[in-house]
C-alpha cells in the first residue's frame, strides 16, 4: 500500500533532501585526507569512555583504553547501520508510486548509510594499523540484521531513532569539545553527525507514521520487541567488553591479575552500556517522542528493563 503523508510532513522530507545535498561528503577527500591515526591522542573522550572507572590504570593506559573503545565505537556503528539500511530500503517501497520527495529522502538515507558502513570498515583497518595485534570484533553484522528485522517496524524504528539521536548527542556534547582527541577521529564523527541529523528526522517521521497504522495490541507487542532488541544489544556489549578487557590485558605491556581483569571488564561494560543504551534512553527528544506514542504502563515496562542493566551515569 502506498504511504500517505501530510503536507507538513512532506515539507520535512524535502528539507532532509536539501540538507543531504548540502552536507554531502567524501571519505577520502573530506575525512581521511592522507592522514593516519596518532596514538599520542585519545580517540574517545572521557565522558564516553568513562575513564574515571578505570581506576587502576595510568594516564597512558587510559589513553589506550580510549583507543580500544574508539575502535569498538566505529565497529558498533558499522554493525547497526547494516540493519538500519535494510529497514530504510524496505520502507522506501511504500513511496515508489507516491510522494517522490519522501522516496528521495529515504534513498539518500540508504546511500549515506552504505557510505557510513564503508567509512567504519576503513576506520577499523586504519586503527588496526597503529594498535597492537589481537583486537577482536566477532559480531556477524548480517546475522544481527536478520534477527533485528524479524521484529516489527515500530520496534526497529524506535531502536534506530534511539541510536541516531545518541550519535548526535555524543558528538556535540563529548567528542567535539575535547581538545585532547585525535583530529582524524573527531573528523570521522563530525561528518557522520552531519548526515545523522537528517536520519533522525526521517526515523521519527516513519515511526510516527507506522504507529498511526497499528492497533493497540500490536503496539503493546512492539514495546516488548523493543525491550528485547535492547536486551540483544546488551548481549553484544557484554561479549565485546570481555574481548576488549582481554585485549587490553594482553597488549598493555604489564601483568594484569585476575582481580584487576574482572574490574577492567566491568568498567568496559559500564562504558558500553552508557554509550549504546543509557545515553540514548535518557535523550530528552527520544523520551518525548516515545511518550507521545505509548502508555504510562508501557513506559514503565521499558524503564524497568533498562534498570536491570544498571544505568552507570545519573543525570
Amino acid at each position: 500500500m502506498d504511504a500517505t503523508i501530510t503536507t507538513s510532513d512532506s515539507r520535512r522530507y524535502a528539507r532532509c533532501v536539501e540538507s543531504s545535498k548540502r552536507v554531502n561528503w567524501d571519505i577520502e577527500k573530506d575525512i581521511v585526507r592522507g592522514r593516519r591515526f596518532d596514538t599520542a591522542h585519545k580517540f574517545l573522550p572521557d565522558g564516553l569512555s568513562l575513564a574515571q572507572e578505570f581506576a587502576s590504570l595510568s594516564s597512558s593506559e587510559r589513553r589506550f583504553v580510549s583507543q580500544i573503545q574508539g575502535r569498538t565505537y566505529a565497529n558498533i556503528f558499522g554493525l547497526v547501520e547494516r540493519f538500519i539500511n535494510a529497514k530504510v530500503l524496505e520502507l522506501s517501497r511504500e513511496y515508489w508510486f507516491g510522494d517522490q520527495v519522501a522516496l528521495e529522502a529515504l534513498v539518500r538515507f540508504s546511500d549515506e548509510e552504505l557510505k557510513h558502513q564503508e567509512l567504519f570498515r576503513r576506520i577499523d583497518r586504519m586503527i588496526g594499523d597503529v594498535l597492537p595485534a589481537g583486537y577482536r570484533f566477532d559480531v556477524d553484522a548480517d546475522a544481527v540484521a536478520h534477527a533485528v528485522l524479524g521484529k516489527s517496524t515500530w520496534a526497529v524504528l524506535a531502536l534506530t531513532l534511539d541510536i541516531e539521536l545518541f550519535t548526535q548527542l555524543h558528538y556535540s556534547q563529548s567528542i567535539a569539545p575535547d581538545p585532547e582527541l585525535s583530529g582524524l577521529f573527531k573528523d570521522v564523527f563530525l561528518f557522520h553527525w552531519k548526515e545523522e541529523s537528517q536520519h533522525a528526522i526521517l526515523d521519527e517521521l516513519e515511526l510516527v507514521r507506522d504507529d498511526a497504522e497499528i492497533t493497540a495490541e500490536q503496539r503493546d507487542q512492539a514495546v516488548d520487541e523493543f525491550i528485547a532488541l535492547v536486551g540483544a544489544v546488551d548481549g553484544i556489549l557484554q561479549a565485546q567488553a570481555t574481548n576488549d578487557a582481554t585485549y587490553f590485558a594482553v597488549a598493555c605491556g604489564r601483568r594484569v591479575d585476575e582481580v584487576e581483569a574482572r574490574a577492567l571488564e566491568a568498567a568496559f561494560l559500564k562504558a558500553y552500556r552508557w554509550q549504546y543504551i543509557h545515553s540514548g534512553a535518557q535523550h530528552p527528544h527520544f523520551r518525548k517522542v516515545l511518550s507521545g506514542l505509548i502508555t504510562q504502563t508501557q513506559s514503565q515496562r521499558i524503564q524497568s528493563a533498562l534498570a536491570t542493566l544498571q544505568s552507570p551515569v545519573e543525570r
